[in-house]
This record gives C-alpha cells, sequence and structure tokens, in this order.
C-alpha cells in the first residue's frame, strides 16, 4: 500500500470513528450482544477480492477465485451491482467497508454488521463448528499449507488444484446437521481388497489354531464363503467427504488400479471439508440472517435516526433497491419474515389480553372490540418515544431509564437530540419501537382470522379476567417481540424458520405464489397461491443448501469395492449430465468404479401431446436408474423398482425439528 493510500484511509476511518463506536453501543440497548467487530477500510479492487475470496483476506491458490473476482468487478462495471460490505464469522468479527462509499452507506453498513455478528454469535447452528471460530487464523494456515503442497519440487501444482477441483465438486455433501469432527487419518483403515486377503490367507495353508491366535472370530467370520458380502456404512452416510477421507483412495492411470493416497491428497481433503463445515451454517441461514441485519439496521437507521436528515433519503434509495433486488431475494424475504414474527407474538400477547375480559369471546372478538381504542392503549408512553421533551420529568428509577446516563444527559454530558436512546434501558427501547403502533401496522391486530382466534383461546392457560379493555391493556409486554426474535434467532436456520413461520396470512399479505414450467403450453404458470404450495418450493431450494441429498450406501457394492451414492429423491430428478460429471469426480476421490441410485421422470410424446390438447399437464412415470463409472465410460441403466422405492418419499421430509438437529 503506497503511502497516499494510507493517509486516505486513516483519514476515512478516522471520520466513521465515531459511528463504529456509537453504533455498538446502540446495538447493546437493544438487547443484541454481537462478537466485537474490527472494521477495516478497502478500496474498491480490495473489496471485489475479498468478497471473492469469501470475506476474508486468505485463501489457497486457486483459479475459482479469479474468476469470481472478474465476475464480481464485471457486474459492478455492467450491470450497477454495488458492494456495500462483507463480514466474516469470527471473534472478533472482521468487516470491510469501501472507501468510496457515502457516509450514508457506510452508516447502513455498520449497523448491518453489528447484527449480523449478533446472529454469528448467538445462533446455534454457528455453534455446531466451533463456540471460538478463529476461522481467519484457520483459513490462513491452509492457504499458506496448500501453497507450499504447490510448490513442493515433488509434488505437481497441476494435480493439487486438480485434486481440489474433485473436492470442491462434493464441499455441500456434507452433514451440516452435526458438529464438525475431524476424520482420524489414523483411523484409516488397510484399503486391501478383501478377496485378495481371504486368497493369501488361504495359500498360507495356517492351521486353524494359529489361525484364531492370529486374527479375531469376527475377522475369520467374514471369510467364510457362506456369509454375506461385507457392506459398510452400516446406515447411509450422509458426509460423502468424511467417507471417502476414511475408505477412499486415488487412481493411478498408470498403473490402472487403486493406490492408497498420498499424505497431501489426505491433509487438502481434510482441509476443504473444514472449511465447508465453517461456511455451512452461512448458507443454512442465509434468509435468517440477511433479514435480522436488515431488521435491526431499519430499527437503527430509520427509527434511531442514526442516518442523519441530510442521509436518510440516500439510505432509503439504497435501501429500497437492496429490497427491490429481483430473484429469491433473501434480505427481502428475511425481513418481512423477521417483521411478521415480531408483529404475530405482539397481537398474540394483546390478544390474549383482550379476550380474558369479561364477554370477550373468541366468537364476538371482532364485533365488541373497538380497535381505534386498542391503538390508543397500546401506545407507548411519549415519555420514551420523546426522550428530550420529558429529560425532566423522567424518573431515574423507572426501568425504562438509565439512570446513570440520565443524569449525565441533564449535565449536557450527552446530546439527547442526537442519541435520545442513551438514556433508556432496554425494556424502554423496546416499548419505544413497539411495532404494532406503527402507521404500517396499525390494522395488524384486527385482521386476525376467526381460526387464529379460536387458536389461541384453546391455548390459552392464564385465566385471569379483566372487567375492562383498558384494564387488560394496561401492563403490555413490550419487549415479547423482540425476545421471541431472539429466542429463534438462537435455535432456528432457514428450513426451519421458513416451516413456522410462513404462513397463509403472510403469502396473502406478501403476494408470494408458485408457478411451474408446464408441458402442456411450453411455458411458465403461476399455479398455486397457497402457503404450503409456496412453504413446499421455497423449503425445497434451502433443504441441503438447494442441492440434492446424496448419501453413501455402500462402500463395498455387489462385493467389488465398488461406490454405492443413492439420491434421496424428493420429487425433484436429478439434472444427469451434471450427475455423470460429478460421478467422474468422484471416482478420482475413490480410486474404483462408482455407482449413483436414482430415480428419474419420463413422458410418454403421446401423453404430452393429449394433455396439451386438453390444457392439462402429463402424468410422469417415475423409474429407478443407476449410473456407473468405472473410469472409462458412464453406462446407465434401468433399475427394478424395489431397488430404488426405498429413496421415494411419500412426503417430503425436511427434518424441521431443531431440537432434534442439535440433540
Amino acid at each position: 500500500m503506497s503511502t497516499d493510500d494510507h493517509i486516505r484511509k486513516q483519514r476515512v476511518a478516522a471520520e466513521l470513528e465515531t459511528s463504529v463506536d456509537e453504533a455498538a453501543n446502540l446495538a447493546k440497548k437493544l438487547g443484541l450482544t454481537p462478537y466485537p467487530v474490527n472494521y477495516w477500510i478497502v478500496d474498491y479492487d480490495e473489496m471485489n477480492e475479498l468478497i471473492a475470496y469469501g470475506g476474508f483476506q486468505q485463501r489457497y491458490p486457486h483459479w475459482r477465485w479469479g474468476m469470481a473476482y472478474d465476475r464480481q468487478q464485471k457486474q459492478g462495471q455492467f450491470l450497477g451491482g454495488k458492494a456495500f460490505e462483507i463480514v466474516n464469522n469470527d471473534n472478533p468479527a472482521h468487516a470491510f467497508l469501501q472507501e468510496s462509499n457515502e457516509l450514508a452507506d457506510q452508516k447502513a453498513v455498520i449497523t448491518h454488521v453489528e447484527a449480523h455478528a449478533d446472529f454469528f454469535a448467538n445462533n446455534d447452528w454457528f455453534g455446531l463448528f466451533a463456540d471460538d471460530p478463529e476461522a481467519a487464523a484457520m483459513l490462513g494456515r491452509h492457504a499458506e499449507t496448500i501453497e507450499e503442497y504447490m510448490q513442493d519440487p515433488e509434488i505437481d501444482r497441476a494435480e493439487v488444484e486438480k485434486w481440489i477441483d474433485h473436492v470442491l465438486c462434493l464441499e455441500d455433501n456434507i452433514d451440516q446437521h452435526q458438529p464438525y469432527a475431524p476424520v482420524d487419518g489414523e483411523d484409516r483403515p488397510d484399503e486391501e481388497d478383501l478377496a485378495e486377503v481371504a486368497d493369501q490367507l488361504g495359500d498360507l495353508e495356517l492351521s486353524e489354531e494359529v489361525r484364531r491366535q492370529v486374527f479375531t472370530e469376527e475377522w475369520l467370520d467374514a471369510q467364510r464363503e457362506d456369509d454375506e458380502p461385507i457392506t459398510f456404512p452400516e446406515e447411509p452416510q450422509k458426509d460423502v467427504l468424511a467417507f471417502l477421507q476414511t475408505h477412499g483412495m486415488q487412481y493411478d492411470a498408470d498403473g490402472e488400479q487403486a493406490v492408497e493416497m498420498a499424505d497431501w491428497q489426505s491433509d487438502v481433503l481434510e482441509m476443504l471439508r473444514r472449511e465447508a463445515y465453517y461456511f455451512a451454517p452461512q448458507k443454512m441461514t442465509k434468509v435468517m440472517n440477511e433479514g435480522w441485519a436488515s431488521y435491526w439496521e431499519s430499527v437503527m437507521m430509520a427509527g434511531e435516526q442514526f442516518a442523519s436528515v441530510d442521509e436518510f433519503v440516500l439510505y432509503a434509495d439504497h435501501m429500497s433497491k437492496v429490497l427491490g433486488s429481483g430473484g429469491l431475494n433473501p434480505y427481502k424475504l428475511g425481513l418481512e419474515l423477521w417483521t411478521y414474527l415480531e408483529n404475530s407474538e405482539n397481537r398474540r400477547e394483546v390478544v390474549e389480553r383482550l379476550l380474558r375480559v369479561e364477554d370477550v369471546t373468541w366468537r364476538n372478538f371482532h364485533d365488541v372490540i373497538d380497535f381505534e381504542r386498542v391503538q390508543d392503549l397500546i401506545a407507548p408512553d411519549p415519555a420514551v418515544t420523546d426522550v428530550p421533551a420529558s429529560l425532566d420529568d423522567l424518573d431515574p428509577d423507572d426501568p425504562r431509564v438509565d439512570a446513570d446516563a440520565l443524569a449525565r444527559a441533564r449535565d449536557g454530558e450527552i446530546d439527547v437530540e442526537t442519541y435520545p436512546w442513551k438514556v433508556l434501558t432496554e425494556a424502554g427501547m423496546a416499548e419505544r419501537h413497539y411495532s404494532l403502533v406503527k402507521p404500517q401496522y396499525r390494522g395488524f391486530v384486527s385482521r386476525i382470522s376467526q381460526s387464529e382466534l379460536e387458536r389461541i383461546s384453546r391455548y390459552m392457560f392464564d385465566d385471569a379476567r379483566y372487567e375492562s379493555v383498558a384494564d387488560a391493556l394496561a401492563d403490555v409486554d413490550y419487549a415479547r417481540g423482540w425476545e421471541r426474535m431472539r429466542e429463534v434467532r438462537e435455535s432456528h436456520n432457514d428450513v426451519t424458520f421458513l416451516d413456522e413461520f410462513l404462513t397463509q396470512e403472510f403469502v396473502d399479505e406478501h403476494d408470494y405464489f408458485t408457478y411451474e414450467y408446464t408441458h402442456s403450453s411450453g411455458d411458465f404458470r403461476a399455479t398455486s397461491t397457497a402457503a404450503e404450495d409456496v412453504k413446499k418450493k421455497l423449503m425445497l431450494q434451502f433443504t441441503n443448501f438447494g442441492k440434492p441429498t446424496i448419501t453413501v450406501a455402500d462402500g463395498n457394492y455387489r462385493n467389488r469395492n465398488e461406490l454405492l451414492l443413492t439420491h434421496q429423491y424428493n420429487g425433484v430428478v436429478l439434472d444427469l449430465e451434471q450427475a455423470t460429471e460429478t460421478l467422474k469426480r468422484v471416482f478420482e476421490l475413490w480410486g474404483r468404479p462408482v455407482n449413483l441410485l436414482t430415480i428419474d421422470k419420463e413422458f410418454d410424446e403421446h401423453d404430452v401431446e393429449v394433455a396439451r390438447r386438453r390444457d392439462q399437464e402429463p402424468e410422469p412415470e417415475e423409474v429407478g436408474k443407476r449410473l456407473r463409472y468405472d473410469g472409462e465410460a458412464v453406462a446407465m441403466q434401468e433399475v427394478d423398482w424395489s431397488e430404488v422405492e426405498h429413496l421415494d418419499a411419500d412426503d417430503i421430509d425436511y427434518d424441521t425439528k431443531p431440537e432434534e438437529w442439535l440433540s
């Protein structure tokens, strides 16, 4: 870095120092508990490099980073894309600010990052990898180790890159629902062909007494001809990389046989597997994480006016572009779901109280409740919504008030016009930002359905009664929505989040729908606005990172040391061309023929034509198929349905119980 660059970045950092400190203070006032964050000032090219590297400054040498860098740079040049921030999951977290961005953008990034750091620190799925990930150091060690292998004169650099290509093709084939555990190289079994071992044992013509002294009873029993072929693992194994690390070999093209992996190959495989586990929680919580950060960014930038008056229009313009981006937008979907969750929880508490008012039942609820009166009764105290005007009247013993800060504010040490939130506690902030009284949500209580009212009434355990609506709403818990949000932040991932909170009310409010490719018309058509259909569509895109679920079924398929993989079919067929190319990669890590069982859909041309004329959809036939690659060619053949029947899900099972996953 040149001296001029260094001086320029120091100047930008000095301008942002106050914003960084106050954003961290505000985050804590709102009840967030983030990792400490180190902020770095970078230029345009450095930001593109960091994005290409996945948010880290040092990664192993590989062509994929250059490709990602080129794509990111062209996106900015030709498509108008703009990089605002990048932050990584570490303790402390590291966030990078692009020096050319406006101050409004920098503030938005800083508030966004504080919420990300809170999510990293508190979500259980991130904790599966490590309580203290030390990610930058880990990735740096991996980069240096792989670089050393590439520079080793006894190792061909191109072979290292090819090996990395093979492993990266399977980087999502791990068991992301289990804690990361390294594969111990000492646990690798002797990979000699079991049939050859048995032949060699027979050639020795050992006596039975010697055989039983040297070999265990179990091993001898396994060699008997009348026994079933040896199969492993006992249960399908989802962590394909771990299985290959333990049992895999490399293919020696010169000798046309499988040989032991070289030490560097085994080492690289395990390093990339470890990185896959590190990045897995980020892939599993993209919607939740970005929605969480967008929610709290909005509270800080707009609700607490962290964006000043002259910055707000620019911030709002840029935020609208982020939320308005096309495709499946995790920022938009996540923000909408978190907001809906907060409103639903706050509404539930209000409704539970109203249902305990004398003469109010779930049946007459909409007829007897004056919802305008309810809005007035649940409105926050003006003392917390307008702190500067109420400064002299605030009670230091009020649990909503920070007594020490109040004293300093009265002494003129705190600018309450700029930082009114400093005088309040978390309880005061929750009341100040109570969602149900915001203009855009004032009708949320009255929109509750009869079925929801009945459900709440049925499971309402507090039987205390109120004489009036005013009595019922006198002590509303303003923090209930935020408390529920923090509970969900801890235990859920995107799949469970969508499963629990994407309701018909949410779908109708935000106009979500499904669309399908129709064979009859040859185009895509909207097909459903039902919440269950929308949910299934979305969850299919997030289950297993949106990739096919592949498991290891047998490492000694047909007793020939071939690998058998199975595709857990959920109604979505494999792209057989991509599956074929992937099998070729797996072969390089197994060293012997590899097989894949799956279910495919086939359409009869006559049925398609008849359906087209009737403007209907043809019924496909599901057939079992096995792909096999032996190092030379891929063979595909139909198999009997009995061989694949166990792969066909009767109903889509998303394994959506986090308590089961985390047990």
